[in-house]
């Protein structure tokens, strides 16, 4: 990791800290068991100029790139704070700043420098799942220049709380194309648009914001709600969806930080046999192992943040750092949990209550046997299963 890097990521702890000395994670847990969004924790956040963070200066942001960006999640997620519309807003708009119109960013972008505007993203559909080119959900352009958007997407987390939907949809059905790449755009529009409807999943994941269910019926959107050009969204989907790889996988890393930190303690002062159950082997190998996963993770998260910064190819890393990260999240807070014993499954030990969200962090917002495939393909050269 750069000196820069380093001293980018200091600044944004120190800003991170005035945000969740106040709102922490008493705080976010409380929302969670109301049912209610943290809405001061973001305005927190905006105040302290978190939500300027990953958008050029030119643009009206601070800078930092995406390399900030994971750094704000690492450390909100590391105090037990991750801030899920501030995470589906920053990968979103990378989409509209690399391929939107100056009015478009304008309208789009400038906006959710101050959270004012906050964006979902709606790309998964019940029957296509991980198979994004399979998906139904059509924009038919109408003689007007308009276009008519209907179709059906799911586990759209925080639907209800952004202004915003950035949806990925078909303007040519998958039948009429000869790559399966073609005809695939990008759309933002907001929430409250005419013929969008939307219903809770019942996905209890210990935090303030849902899953949802979202309609799209015969909804009219504008020439100008499509991101780049029509047909031709797959690379400007995936800036979003590799910038989303980074900003999952410092999510999970700093629960799982937390989840370590937390056994750490533990183990250093439960004592029922005399010696702190830290000093035996069979509880300390377990956190010094998820301690070097967590280490190896994250070194190669801000390897993918830094690349996708440069205008490098990112996608790469940014799936390894994806798969790595999540699954050493997962073996901190197997470990902590084990560590605790009975208490770990307590939900006032506050441990038992990290598991939900590290392990659906393995399922999405990619699944990581998905991920493998695409190593394999991709990196390795082996034939396709799929």
């Amino acid at each position: 990791m750069s000196t820069e890097t380093e001293e980018l990521l200091s600044a944004v702890r120190e800003a991170v800290a005035g945000v969740t000395k106040k709102w922490d994670r008493s705080y976010y847990m409380d929302c969670t068991r109301r049912g209610v969004a943290p809405t001061e924790m973001y305005e927190a956040m905006a105040e302290q100029g978190l939500f300027a963070l990953g958008v050029p200066e030119d643009l009206g942001g601070s800078g930092g790139g995406l390399t900030a960006t994971a750094a704000v999640m690492e450390e909100m997620s590391r105090a037990g704070t991750p801030p899920m519309l501030f995470s589906l807003t920053s990968f979103a708009r990378q989409s509209i700043i690399r391929h939107g119109t100056p009015d478009q960013i304008r309208q789009l972008v400038e906006p959710t420098l101050t959270a004012e505007q906050t964006m979902c993203f709606a790309i998964t559909e019940p029957d296509a799942g991980t198979n994004s080119f399979a998906m139904r959900t059509l924009a038919r352009r109408q003689d007007d220049g308009t276009y008519l958007l209907t179709g059906q997407k799911v586990f759209i987390s925080g639907a209800d709380q952004a202004t915003h939907i950035m949806v990925v949809a078909r303007t040519t059905p998958a039948s009429e194309v000869t790559k399966k790449s073609d005809g695939i755009s990008i759309f933002v529009l907001p929430r409250d648009t005419p013929g969008v409807s939307m219903a809770a999943m019942n996905i209890d994941w210990k935090a303030p914001e849902k899953q949802f269910s979202v309609w799209f019926d015969n909804v009219v959107l504008p020439a100008d709600a499509l991101i780049g050009v029509e047909g031709k969204g797959l690379s400007s989907m995936f800036d979003s969806l590799n910038a989303e790889r980074v900003v999952i996988a410092a999510w999970t890393l700093g629960l799982g930080y937390l989840a370590l930190e937390k056994a750490v303690a533990y183990a250093r002062e439960r004592s029922p046999w005399g010696a702190p159950i830290g000093s035996y082997q069979a509880v300390s190998h377990p956190l010094a192992k998820a301690k070097a996963q967590l280490e190896a993770a994250r070194a190669m998260n801000y390897r993918a943040a830094e690349r996708f910064d440069r205008g490098e190819e990112a996608g790469d890393d940014a799936n390894i750092a994806k798969y790595l990260a999540s699954e050493a999240s997962y073996a901190a807070v197997d470990a902590a949990i084990q560590t605790h014993g009975g208490s770990g499954f307590d939900e006032d030990s506050d441990v038992i209550t990290l598991f939900p969200m590290i392990r659906i962090l393995r399922v999405a917002p990619l699944n990581n046997e998905m991920i493998l495939n695409y190593i394999a393909d991709h990196m390795l050269g082996l034939p396709r299963s799929y």
